[in-house]
C-alpha cells in the first residue's frame, strides 16, 4: 500500500513539474497522512511537510521542504519567479509577489502553476501559486503575480 502511494505521488510530481521531480521530492522515507476516506492528503518526510495533494485538482501544492528540494535539484530558472532583492524580506515573511517586483521568471510558468520564489541571488524565499503567465509577470506593472503559500520565515 505504502509503495503504491509513493509511486502515485511521484508520478503526479513528474507530470506536474518534470521527469525526475518525483524522486527528488519524495524519497523512500516519506510518510503519508490520509483523509477519512483513505486518500492521500499530505506527504511528510522527517516530520516536515513536503507537499499536499489537493482533492479538487489532484495536483500537488509544495511546502517549504518541497521547495528546498526542487531548488537544490533543478538549476536556475526552473520553477522560479525571481524578485528584486529589496522585497526579499516581505516575500520570505509570506507576502504576495507583485508584478512590478518580478525581475526574471522561468518562461514555462502558466497561471495556476506551483512555483518557488527566489531573489536575485537565487536564495529561496517562498513557495506559491502563479496568478499570471511568465510573460505577463514581466510585462505588467500592477497586480499580484504569485499568491504566496508559505514564506521561509513564516511559521
Amino acid at each position: 500500500m505504502e509503495n503504491s502511494m509513493l509511486r502515485t505521488v511521484r508520478l503526479i510530481a513528474d507530470y506536474q513539474f518534470c521527469r525526475g521531480a518525483g524522486k527528488v521530492l519524495f524519497p523512500d522515507t516519506c510518510r503519508f497522512i490520509l483523509s477519512r476516506t483513505g486518500r492521500i492528503r499530505q506527504i511528510l518526510d522527517n516530520d516536515a511537510r513536503v507537499a499536499t495533494l489537493k482533492a479538487d485538482t489532484g495536483l500537488l501544492t509544495i511546502g517549504i521542504e518541497g521547495a528546498v528540494r526542487l531548488h537544490k535539484a533543478f538549476k536556475y530558472p526552473a520553477f522560479r519567479v525571481c524578485v528584486c532583492n529589496e522585497v526579499s524580506e516581505f516575500i520570505a515573511a509570506g507576502r504576495s509577489v507583485f508584478s512590478r517586483h518580478v525581475v526574471d521568471v522561468w518562461d514555462e510558468i502558466r497561471p495556476g502553476d506551483e512555483v518557488i520564489v527566489v531573489n536575485e541571488d537565487d536564495e529561496l524565499l517562498a513557495t506559491g501559486r502563479a496568478v499570471l503567465s511568465a510573460c505577463e509577470m514581466l510585462e505588467f506593472m500592477r497586480g499580484v503575480a504569485v499568491e504566496t503559500r508559505q514564506g521561509v520565515k513564516k511559521g
